[in-house]
Order: C-alpha cells, then structure tokens, then sequence
C-alpha cells in the first residue's frame, strides 16, 4: 500500500472509544487503524477510553469511523454530540442496574434451585425450572447487554475479545437448560448463567466506578477564564463581550474583582493582580502601563484598560490546558496487569472449550455430556476472580484512604504511587498552606487589635480576609466604628471614637515589599501587620517520612527565590524557583529520563501540565478547578502526612493484588483439570467460579487496617 508523502499535512481529532477495555483493545486500535494510509497515527488514552488521531485531509468523518468500526469499536468524535459527554456516565449507571437485576434474580433462581437439589422431582420439578426459567431469560438478556454488544461487534468483523467466550458460555448455559426443562430433564443451569453475569458485572462495575474518578476535563480549567469582558468602543460607549468573540485589539475595561476573559496590556490604570492561578505565587504582584496582563488572573484592586493581545485558544490559560492534554495522553499508556493477560484469554478459553468437546465426542460421550463438560469449561474459565482481583483491592484502599482524607480518582494510580521514588512538590498551597496568615499578631498592641478587625470586616481583600480570620480565632471582638468607605488601591477608612483611621497598602519607602497592611489613626501609621504563608504544620515530618520510605524530594516552584528559600532551608529540600509550566514539564521529563518514577504535588494552575505528567500525581482539598482534575489523588486538611499514607497504602494494595493473581490462577490450575476431565457440572463451575471471587474480595478487605 503506498503512503502519501510525509510533507502533507495532517488533521488531528480525537475520539470517544467506550468498550477500551484491556491491553488488547490499545494494541488492537493502535496497530489497526495506521493500516488505513490516511491514519498516519492513533494514540489510545485508555483512562479515558479516548483515540487521538491524525489523519490526512481527504479522510472524511464517515471513513474515519468505517475505521474504528472494522475493528469492532463503535467510536463518536469529541464535541459532536451529548454520547462523548454523557456516553461512561451512562455506561456506569447501565452497569449499576444490570448488578442489580442480576443480583435479584439470581437470589430469586437459588432459592428455586434449593427445592430441586432438596430432591424435589416430576411436575414440581419442571415447575421451578420453568419459575426460573421465567426470571432468568428475561435477566440474562437484559444484564447480559454490556457483554453480548461487545462480542456481536468483535465477531461482526472477525475479531475476538474476552467478551466472547463469557457470552457463548452464558448462551450454551442458557439454552442447555431450556432443553433440560422442555424434556422434563433432571438439571437446568439458570441460576449457574444468572451468578455469572452477576460476578461478572461485579468486577466491571467496579472497575467503572475507579474510571469515573478518573475522569476529569481540561474544560474545567478554562472555567477560571472570565465568561466575557465590558469592550470599550472607539466612541467612549462600552458593551459586554462574550469570552468567545473578544479579538485582539478590543480594549477591555476590567472592574476590581474580576477576571480577565483574555491576554493583553494594560493601556490605562494601574492596579494589583493576583496571579496565584497562573504562578502559584500568594503575593498580588503590581501591574501598571504597559505590563502583560493574562486571561483568568484577578484584578483586585482597581479598574484598569487592557489592550486585548490574545484571546480563547490563543491565550496562556488555553495553552496549559493544550500542555495538560498531551501530559496526561502521555501516561495513560499505562496499562494495568490484570488486562495484559487479556490477549491470551479469550483463544485460550475457546481452545479449551473445544478440545474438551470434542475429546468427550472421540472418547464416545454423547452430544449432550460433551456439550455439558464443554459448558462448564468455559465457565469455571471466566475471569471473575481474575477481573476483581485489581479493582477489589483498589476499592477497599480507596475505601480506607477517604478515611485519612485522601480521595483517589483513579484505580491506576495506586499501581503507579507504589512505585513512586522521588518527589517533586509545588511550595505555595502545597508545602505551605497557601493562604496569607498574620505573623505578628502578637506584636501589636492589645487596645490596636479591635480596630484592626472592624476595618477588616469591612473588605473583600485577601488580607482583610486573613486578617479576620486570624483575630476571631484569638477571640478579639471588633470595635465600633463609623462612615466607612472602601477605596480599591488603598484601603478601608473609618472613623473610630470620632478619630479618622483606615487600614491598607503600607505607605513607607519599602510599600510594596512585602506582604503587610497598615493601620493608621489620625494619619499616623500605629501598627504594621505582617503576612506569611505558613508552613502545613507536618511539613517537616512528612518530608522526614518520604526519605524514610525511599522517596527523595525537591521543590519545584513558580515563586520567587527569596520567596522559596525560607521553607527549602527549613526542610532541608533543593529547590528550583520561577519556574513556568513549561519548565515544570522540563524537570519531570528530566527526572523520569534518568529512570525516577516521579510523584507530582500541586495545587494551581500552573502545576496542572506537571501534575498530568507525571507518573502519580497528588493536589491539595484547596487547589484549584485545574489542579484537582490533573491530579489522581486529592489530600483534605491542612496536613501533609496524607501524602506518606498514599503511597503507603498504594504499596500494600500491590502486593494484595498480586496475591490475589496467585489466587485466581491457582484456582484456575486446579478447577480447570477437574472440570476437562467431566467431574464438575455447569452449576458446580459457577459456585466454583463464585467462590474464588468471594477469596479474592475477602483478601482484599484486608487492606481496611492497612494504616493502622
């Protein structure tokens, strides 16, 4: 087949593939799709099942999908239509209920099943093999969907997966009994089909259930953008501007406490901006004529005039955003253990199946016991014990790290926190508690203190904020004040017994630089309140507690020097400072080419592309729309030590895992024989099958006391 010349260009979109299932689904699509000469690449994101191709020109949208569908995918494209929105939301609450129509039947079967092993026989028996034939039809053809969809597909196109030997074994099970219960035989399998699909669903659920954590959007993170902006016409007359059709040159006039909805310069005013979201630094940083303004930073202080230079996709916002989607496409080419062993399931299985029938067939057994021996085969081979043997144990884990205040979006991670030997960490909101808080409260006098919380009550400004909070928590009760007026850029102006005082930007030769409020009483500065950002109250022990555990740490920063220094000393810790997004990424890929496996800890925007680059990833209860959805793992509360309980626990949730693989293949070694060798019906290969599934989940509910 002749390939177009390299030099044409190329088209990328990316596309919902929902039955990504296992190791075999990415080499499948990977491999596949590159024989079409218009695909000149297709990259398998499978945490969040999505294929990114590029394509050349003349590939249209129908061939495209003609593509995915002779591999035996049904694919939609991102952004054209509710099914790449909403399409594993629905997958997920498709399962749930087919769980729960199964898990009723089957109670439902077994109670029937009771009275025919009780030794009931004749017209009583027939009667509960047709009551549950009654239940189960319906059922397996209901709750049976999710596996016979993805084995019709597969074989419409001459393909195979692990889904089509569970459906051929639910459907010979099915009908076997039919036929048993027609010629009033003396056995029928319902409740054997039906305890199947239900552990089956099971272990799918569950690992759908640690997939929807997974999934976050890069969409969030452009909700930091301001919705639109007031344009400011060539008349003097201004409007209101959707985000989405601001162009360069439109000026914007930007009120104090609101974001900026696009890049661009500041050609009238000056003001204070906080660029927490974008640097991660705490201090509101000066902004005048002529300075660099970015879309989603906050102008606090005062109304300013900006010359539009960048807008939408164009912006820096926009561009993280584009850095965080390569990052994670990057990582999600992990791919867990358990779905390796995919590849070889499904023909081994059907091998089994078939030389089991047709050595029962040579050795002179009739179709029906040959066709029974076969049956039982192929469902004491499913993979239930297999399948849960990963997602149970991530389950309980996450389970009893909610416990410790640790949300885990996504099962995988713990695979790749276990291995998890340096780690890179953000300072502001992460090392420290990324919030100002004031640091000579106690150098001021008592008699100032009342008076500095009623003026701070009266504003809106992060100090003002941090410096009610830290008064209240001392149990200071604010004084009476009158005719109070807010001016932005300078402060809150008061009279307090009849004598002028306001609280704001300190105004001696060093305003500016530092992060302080002053309060001033007939003109005459009385007390200078000084703000730090102050260390997590662990900090020091969870460093300790990460070298202990062989983890070595470095800080990573978009703040400044002198900013970092302080809290590197105190920890003992090198440090790398002003970094932007694009250097954070250079650091990780640096570290992982020297072969460390690198845990990412942040909270802003700026730490979202790292955050998705690296092997794990863990942000704060307090970081950002962007941080929590790049991150794998969130930690609560104002402590670190969360951080060493992860990774902890994600080392204990390893080797259950790999218990429960012996488990399950050693079930497998002995059941597999007995049931080839005709010892084990239909009915005794699913409680088989049933009870290595019940082993595998009590194994894994030993991880409950792991951090105990």
């Amino acid at each position: 087949m002749t390939r177009l010349a390299p030099e044409t260009a190329l088209i990328e979109r990316d596309f919902a593939v929902p039955d990504i299932r296992c190791a075999g689904c990415i080499s499948k699509l990977e491999q596949g799709l590159v024989r079409d000469a218009r695909i000149r690449s297709a990259r398998v994101n499978f945490t969040e099942k999505r294929v990114h191709l590029a394509h050349t020109a003349d590939a249209e949208m129908p061939d495209l999908l003609g593509a995915f569908t002779s591999l035996g995918f049904e694919a939609h494209p991102i952004g054209e239509g509710p099914k790449d929105v909403d399409g594993e939301a629905a997958t997920s609450k498709e399962l749930v209920r087919a769980v729960a129509v199964s898990g009723f039947a089957m109670m439902n079967i077994m109670l029937l099943s009771v009275s025919v092993w009780s030794g009931a026989t004749g017209v009583t028996r027939d009667l509960f093999h047709w009551l549950s034939a009654l239940i189960a039809l319906p059922t397996i053809a209901y709750a049976g969907r999710p596996f016979f969809r993805s084995a019709w597909r597969a074989l419409k196109h001459g393909h195979t997966n692990m889904d089509v030997p569970i459906s051929i074994g639910v459907t010979l099970a099915t009908a076997l009994s039919l036929y048993e219960t027609a010629t009033h035989g003396a056995h029928a399998y319902f409740d054997s089909a039906v305890m199947l699909l239900f552990f089956l669903l099971c272990g799918r659920w569950l690992d759908s259930v640690m997939r929807d954590r997974a999934r976050g959007g890069v969409t969030a993170l452009l909700r930091n953008m301001g919705t639109g902006a007031m344009v400011v016409g060539a008349d003097g007359s201004s409007h209101w501007t959707d985000a989405t059709a601001l162009q360069p040159g439109m000026v914007m006039l930007v009120a104090a406490g609101e974001r900026l909805a696009a890049d661009g310069v500041i050609v009238q005013g000056s003001t204070r901006i906080d660029l927490s979201l974008l640097t991660g630094e705490s201090a509101p940083q000066d902004a005048a004529l002529d300075d660099l303004v970015h879309a989603g930073t906050l102008n606090i202080e005062a109304p300013v005039r900006v010359r539009v230079t960048a807008a939408g996709t164009d912006t820096a916002i926009a561009d993280i955003a584009r850095l965080m989607g390569e990052a994670s496409q990057g990582k999600s080419r992990y791919v867990r253990i358990a779905d390796r062993a995919a590849r070889l399931y499904a023909p081994a299985v059907h091998g089994l199946a078939i030389t089991a029938f047709a050595g029962w067939m040579v050795a002179g057994a009739g179709w029906h016991e040959a066709l029974l021996i076969a049956v039982a085969v192929l469902i004491i081979t499913c993979p239930c014990a297999l399948g849960l043997a990963v997602p149970a144990a991530q389950i309980v884990a996450a389970g009893a790290l909610m416990k410790r205040g640790v949300l885990i979006k996504d099962g995988s991670a713990l695979e790749r926190m276990a291995e998890i030997d340096r780690a890179l960490i953000d300072k502001t909101g992460t090392l420290t508690l990324g919030r100002p808080v004031a640091s000579n409260l106690g150098e001021i006098a008592a008699n100032y203190r009342p008076v500095l919380l009623a003026l701070a009550q009266m504003s809106r400004h992060p100090l003002s904020a941090a410096l009610t909070r830290d008064l209240t928590a001392q149990g200071v009760h604010a004084a009476a004040i009158d005719e109070v007026q807010e001016t932005p850029g300078f402060g809150v102006a008061a009279l307090w017994q009849g004598r002028p005082v306001t609280l704001g930007r300190p105004q001696g030769a060093d305003a500016g630089s530092e992060l302080a409020s002053e309060l001033s009483i007939d003109g005459q500065s009385v007390a200078l309140v000084r703000f730090a950002d102050a260390l997590r109250p662990d900090a020091v022990q969870a460093i300790a507690a990460l070298r202990a555990e062989g983890v070595d740490s470095m800080i990573l920063s978009g703040d400044r020097t002198a900013a970092v220094a302080p809290v590197a000393r105190t920890l003992g810790l090198t440090a790398m400072t002003g970094l932007s997004p694009q250097d954070k990424l250079a650091a990780i890929a640096r570290s992982s080419g020297a072969g460390h496996k690198v845990l990412m800890i942040g909270d802003g925007l700026n730490d979202g592309p790292a955050l998705a680059a690296g092997h794990a990833s863990m942000a704060p209860g307090s970081a950002s729309d962007v941080g929590k959805n790049a991150s794998d793992c969130i930690f609560m509360g104002d402590r670190l030590m969360p951080v060493v309980d992860t990774i902890r626990m994600a080392r204990r949730t390893q080797a259950i895992v790999r218990q429960n693989f012996a488990l399950a293949i050693g079930y497998n070694v002995i059941a597999v024989p007995l049931a080839f060798a005709g010892l084990v019906t239909p009915l005794v290969a699913a409680i088989a099958m049933s009870g290595s599934s019940l082993i595998v989940v009590g194994n894994a509910l030993r991880l409950k006391g792991a951090l105990k």
